[in-house]
């Protein structure tokens, strides 16, 4: 029924899309017809390199995805088991992550040029902060009592970590994750929209400046089609290794 549901839902909104501008009498510069984005993907597909454009921003979105989650979860562990550190490094993260993130884009693109790596960087500036706060919030909060009985065991530092506070901060994990699968699409996005020539960003602004609606829809839906799929894969991996978890007590996709 779930299912049955979410797609007559899809059929709705695509029967919309199709028919309601021309009943409202919009012109199609404005809002195109479904079945014109359509036929302009294809005309993309085979004229304007759209894999690889396509395959480009994947590329950057996954590094971008990876570095950030990995630099977030060192981060957030190490401010996690260190309050003394945290209390040092916490103000300068804060303002990290309070700066525009657009911001910084231009900055990169002059420092390293048109090249894969400021759209990189920019996505990993925007992963990086939820992962890292979820993180240091889940082995902030570790039960005390499991700490406790793992040490009655003569547990070293190390086994104590493993066999207690990283397992424990997983479900957080893997929730910043999620936040951060999407997060990064947006960071590419906005690099490529600032300095990229090529990816799917460069095709929105390509089509954008010849007045390609329905070029700039493309480019859209190919972005959305890349962050849905980032978010799968997470949520594939969380439910592998979470399995052991009430199914209660987990997120639902």
């Amino acid at each position: 029924m779930t299912a049955g549901g979410s797609i007559a839902v899809l059929i709705i909104f695509l029967a919309a899309w199709q028919w309601l501008p021309g009943w409202l009498g919009m012109p199609e510069f404005i809002l195109p017809k479904f079945t014109t984005v359509m036929q302009e993907s294809v005309h993309m597909w085979q004229t304007g390199n759209f894999l690889e454009h396509f395959g480009y921003t994947a590329l950057e979105v996954v590094l971008g995805f990876i570095l950030g989650a990995l630099l977030g979860l060192f981060v957030g562990v190490v401010l996690g088991l260190s309050p003394t550190t945290e209390s040092v490094l916490s103000p300068y993260i804060l303002a990290l992550q309070i700066a525009p993130k657009v911001a910084f884009a231009p900055l990169f693109v002059m420092w390293l040029g048109y090249t894969i790596y400021p759209k990189i960087l920019v996505a990993l500036l925007i992963v990086f902060f939820p992962i890292m706060v979820n993180v240091l919030s889940a082995i902030r909060t570790v039960d005390p009592d499991m700490v406790n009985l793992v040490r009655t065991l003569n547990a070293s530092r190390w086994q104590i970590f493993r066999l207690v506070e990283f397992p424990s901060a997983l479900p957080s994990l893997f929730s910043g994750l999620r936040i951060g699968a999407t997060l990064a699409v947006i960071g590419v996005t906005v690099g490529e929209l600032v300095g990229g020539n090529k990816g799917l960003g460069f095709l929105l602004v390509d089509a954008e400046g010849q007045g390609n609606t329905a070029g700039v829809f493309v480019s859209i839906i190919g972005l959305t089609v890349i962050g849905i799929i980032a978010y799968a894969v997470v949520v594939w991996f969380e439910r592998r290794c979470l399995h052991y978890i009430p199914k209660a007590t987990v997120t639902t996709a």
